[in-house]
């Protein structure tokens, strides 16, 4: 990870994906206590700063910084002077100048953290930028196949299939580009019309439109989701063609491997690209990769703004109660 902000994967590259990783145990057992909270990034301000609608990562990166102690600013765009005509570079001044360790960033806009990151000496962390990239839900996808399939040695040799709207996905790029880097060989598989013009060797190992030719022998199948705000024309004939063909319908969940994990980043259209109720599936594990969202980006903003160090006991003199918190 660069020394100031986390705005793509190659910001870590394999190595650094672990590290976050191996950080990403500590703050799950944190979580795993009666008092999830650590003193680990007292003193320390994060902003929320999302001009995009958002549940999952919004509250995941607010629960992740209090759970570390920090303070936590929210900016809410539909309530600000962007409405009156202020710039993303004058909100972003303002909102630093009222002292800020770390800005977390979604925006409509490709490029837009990288912009942030050149008008503030605060750290940035790319909460989704357009269809360019995720980072924090490529690093908490690979600690959920991690955890699963106790994986922690990388990914050699693990065959991934991301299915669906790969065009649209900042997601599907980060998880993909994370994914090879760790060594899993990863199959893209979409409709021509739904994958993005630099498909090919540099982003996937594969490229298909036949999930029924490999469902059978992947190790983690990956839905994305239909993302119907990006799209300004009509990419398919019709939904429930898209789902007959690409979805995961009973037929196809019972050709799933027993060992076979179902991911998907959510939210999810169900009936679309998944037609059955994950709560069935032995494999599904979407609701733990919410779950791990919240150690995931507490790894991430404790590895920026912490000491750097592990977490271990230690005794918080102003309140003389034992604690929890990182070494020196």
């Amino acid at each position: 990870m660069s020394a100031r902000s986390l705005l793509t994967i190659d910001d870590l590259g394999s190595s650094g994906i672990m590290r976050v990783l191996d950080l990403a145990d500590h703050m799950a057992e944190v979580n795993r206590r009666p008092n999830p909270k650590v003193p680990a990034l007292r003193g320390k301000t994060v902003c929320n700063v999302f001009f995009e609608d958002s549940t999952r990562t919004r509250l995941s990166f607010e629960t992740a910084a209090k759970r570390l102690s920090a303070d936590t600013m929210t900016f809410a765009a539909s309530q600000s002077s962007i409405n009156k005509g202020e710039s993303l570079r004058d909100t972003i001044e303002t909102i630093a100048a009222m002292g800020v360790d770390a800005f977390v960033v979604r925006h409509k806009s490709s490029g837009a953290p990288q912009l942030i990151a050149g008008w503030t000496q605060a750290s940035v962390i790319n909460a989704g930028d357009g269809w360019h990239a995720h980072p924090t839900q490529a690093l908490l996808d690979a600690y959920t196949v991690r955890t699963a399939l106790s994986r922690t040695g990388g990914f050699d040799g693990l065959r991934m299939a991301i299915v669906g709207d790969v065009k649209h996905s900042r997601v599907a790029r980060s998880t993909v580009q994370a994914f090879r880097m760790l060594g899993a060989h990863v199959t893209v598989v979409a409709p021509r019309t739904l994958l993005p013009p630099d498909v090919g060797d540099r982003f996937a190992d594969a490229v298909t439109d036949r999930l029924d030719d490999l469902i059978g022998d992947v190790d983690v199948l990956y839905l994305l989701r239909m993302q119907h705000e990006r799209m300004h024309e009509a990419l398919v004939p019709s939904l429930r063609e898209y789902t007959t063909r690409f979805g995961l319908t009973p037929r196809r969940a019972a050709m799933l491997g027993p060992q076979t994990l179902v991911m998907h980043p959510g939210p999810m259209n169900r009936g679309v690209e998944i037609a059955v109720d994950p709560a069935e599936l032995p494999g599904a594990v979407i609701t733990q990769q919410v779950t791990n969202g919240i150690a995931v980006r507490m790894a991430v903003l404790f590895d920026l703004l912490g000491s750097g160090g592990p977490i271990a006991p230690t005794t918080d003199a102003a309140t003389d109660v034992t604690t929890e918190g990182p070494t020196e």
